[in-house]
C-alpha cells in the first residue's frame, strides 16, 4: 500500500486472502487522499483478484485502459444491469459500473440492482472477488434524505447484504466514505479492517477513534494527517495502529485535483467579446432526460386519496360546518388516543387505522377535511404516548410534539413514549413496552430506535445504582423515573396508565 511511517519507511503491505474474510472501511475528507488509496489498492490487487468498483463520480473508468477492466455505463435499465452483474461473476471479469450521469436515486437503484445481482449468483460462480463501492455514504444513508424511502431502502439492503453476508458469497466489500456520521452504522460495523485518513469534526474522529481503540487525545492526530496519509488497522493490515503514507500510482482519474493556473491577460478584446451582441437563434432544445417511472401507489396511498376525494353523500344534504382548527385537532388527538387504547390496535396496519379514524370522524360530524396520511401518522405516534388528550397539560404536551416534528418519521413514536413517560414523572418504559407500543414484538429494535435518538442528541439515557434506566429529554429539560429496561409490559396493551 506505500510505507510506514513509524518503521522507518517499511513497506505497509496489505494481505488481500485475509482481507477477502475481513472487509475494510476507508474514511476521510474530501481531499485526504481517499480515491488515490482505492486507485493503490485496485492496481496492486488487479492482477490477483477479480475487482467490481461502484463508481458515482466516473473516477476510476480510467483502470480499462491498463487494466482491461470492463467499463459499464449505469444509464441502463435495471433489468440490463443485473443481467451484466450475473455475466460478469459468471466470466470473471473486473469491472467499473459509472454512474455519474445518474441523479442520485437512479444511482442508488442502479447500485442496489448491480450488488444483488452478485450477491444472488449461483454457487457455482462464487469466485472471490473485491466489491469497492465508493462514496458509500450515498449508497447506505445514515438517515433518509431527499431521495425517496424506497429507494434508500433497496441500496441499504444491497449494502448489507454485501458487507454483511457477502464473505461467503466470495464478495468482499471495500468501502469509502467523506463522512462515518453519514454512514449507516449497521453496514460501517461489519468491517474489521480501517484506513483512517484527514477528518476535522469531533463525531467523525471520535467514530473512527472508537474503531481504531484510540482515546479522546489520540483522536486529534486525525486533524493533523497529510493528504496520503492513513492509519492503518485490522487483520489484514496492522495488528496495533499504524500510520502509512500511501504509495505512487499508475493510471489517473478523468479529473484531476484543481491547480492553480495563471489567467489570460485581460483586455479590450476580452471586454469587447465578453459584451458583444449575442445573436438570436433558434432556441436550443434542451437535452433530453430520463423519465423517472414513479412507483405505484401503496394501498394505503390509494385508501387515503379514496377517503380524501370522496364526494359529499346526499345531494340535498346539509354540509356539516367545520370546527375551529384548534378544535378540531383537539378532536383528532382524542380520536387517535381511543383507537390506541383498543386491544391489540398497535398490531394493526395503519391503513386499518386510518379507515376506523375517518368512520369515527364521520360519526362524531366533524367536518372539514380529514388530516392526511403523514398527519394521521403522526397523531398515531401522539396516542401511542398513552396520555389522555383531555387530562393532559396542553401547553407542556404541545412543547413535546413540537419537538418530535424534529425527529425522524421512524423514530418519533419512540421519542413521545419517552416524552410523555419524562413529562409526568413516570419510570422509563421498557424496552418490550416500547416495542408493543410502537407495534413490534422485538425489544431488540427498541434499543435499537433509542440509541439512534441518543446519537442524534435527541435523548440521553443513563442507569443509576440498581441498573434503572433513565431518560433524559435535553431539549425539554425533562427526565423520566428510573425504570427497569428488562420489565414487563404494563398492561396488555402495551400502553401506561395515563394519570
Amino acid at each position: 500500500m506505500g510505507t510506514a511511517s513509524a518503521a522507518g519507511g517499511a513497506p505497509a503491505m496489505l494481505d488481500v486472502e485475509e482481507l477477502l474474510a475481513t472487509r475494510l472501511l476507508v474514511q476521510g475528507n474530501s481531499g485526504s487522499g481517499k480515491s488515490h488509496l482505492l486507485r493503490r489498492l485496485l492496481e496492486q490487487s488487479a492482477p490477483h483478484v477479480q475487482q467490481v468498483i461502484i463508481d458515482p463520480e466516473g473516477e476510476f473508468a480510467s483502470l480499462s485502459d491498463r487494466y482491461g477492466h470492463v467499463v459499464i455505463d449505469g444509464e441502463r435499465s435495471l433489468a440490463e444491469l443485473e443481467h451484466i452483474a450475473q455475466r460478469v461473476r459468471q466470466h470473471r471479469v473486473s469491472a467499473v459500473l459509472v454512474l455519474e450521469s445518474l441523479d442520485a436515486e437512479m444511482q442508488m437503484k442502479a447500485a442496489a440492482a448491480f450488488l444483488n445481482a452478485l450477491f444472488d449468483a449461483e454457487r457455482d460462480y462464487w469466485f472471490p472477488m473485491l466489491v469497492v463501492v465508493d462514496e458509500a455514504q450515498l449508497f447506505a444513508p445514515a438517515a433518509s434524505g431527499e431521495v425517496s424511502e424506497d429507494a434508500r431502502k433497496v441500496s441499504l439492503g444491497a449494502m448489507t447484504n454485501l458487507m454483511c453476508r457477502g464473505r461467503k458469497r466470495g464478495l468482499a466489500g471495500i468501502i469509502a466514505t467523506q463522512r462515518l456520521a453519514k454512514l449507516a452504522k449497521n453496514v460501517a460495523a461489519e468491517a474489521s479492517n480501517f484506513l483512517m485518513g484527514r477528518t476535522f469534526l469531533d463525531i467523525d474522529m471520535a467514530r473512527a477513534a472508537d474503531l481504531l481503540g484510540l482515546d479522546r487525545r489520540q483522536a486529534e492526530t486525525f486533524r493533523e494527517l497529510q493528504r496520503g496519509q492513513f492509519v492503518a488497522l485490522g487483520p489484514a493490515l496492522s495488528r496495533r495502529p499504524l500510520p502509512i503514507r500511501v504509495g505512487p500510482v499508475e493510471t489517473r482519474p478523468r479529473v484531476a485535483t484543481p491547480k492553480l493556473t495563471p489567467l489570460p491577460e485581460a483586455g479590450e478584446a476580452a471586454r469587447d467579446l465578453i459584451l458583444a451582441p449575442v445573436p438570436v437563434a433558434a432556441p436550443r432544445a434542451r437535452p433530453e432526460r430520463r423519465v423517472v417511472t414513479p412507483a405505484p401507489l401503496s394501498t394505503t396511498e390509494i385508501l387515503e386519496q379514496l377517503v380524501r376525494d370522496k364526494p359529499a353523500e346526499g345531494a340535498g344534504e346539509e354540509a356539516v360546518p367545520a370546527m375551529p382548527p384548534a378544535e378540531l385537532q383537539r378532536a383528532f388527538a382524542r380520536i387517535a388516543f381511543a383507537i390506541m387504547r383498543e386491544p391489540d390496535a398497535t398490531f394493526r396496519t395503519e391503513a386499518v387505522l386510518y379507515q376506523d379514524f375517518i368512520v369515527r370522524c364521520r360519526i362524531e360530524r366533524l367536518g372539514g377535511t380529514p388530516p392526511a396520511m403523514a398527519q394521521f401518522k403522526f397523531l398515531l405516534n401522539a396516542a401511542r404516548a398513552g396520555l389522555d388528550p383531555e387530562t393532559v397539560d396542553a401547553e407542556e404536551w404541545q412543547r413535546a410534539l413540537d419537538q418530535a416534528r424534529l425527529v425522524p418519521a421512524d423514530l418519533q413514536a419512540v421519542f413521545l413514549i419517552l416524552a410523555g413517560a419524562a413529562m409526568t414523572g413516570q419510570p422509563c418504559p421498557p424496552d418490550a413496552e416500547i416495542a408493543r407500543r410502537c407495534g413490534s414484538h422485538s425489544s431488540g429494535r427498541a434499543r435499537s430506535q433509542i440509541r439512534h435518538l441518543q446519537n442524534a442528541d435527541f435523548v440521553m439515557t443513563r442507569v443509576d445504582m440498581r441498573g434503572s434506566r433513565i431518560a433524559v429529554i435535553p431539549d425539554l429539560g425533562w427526565e423520566t423515573a428510573p425504570g427497569d429496561p428488562n420489565g414487563p409490559v404494563q398492561d396488555e396493551r402495551g400502553l401506561a396508565a395515563a394519570e
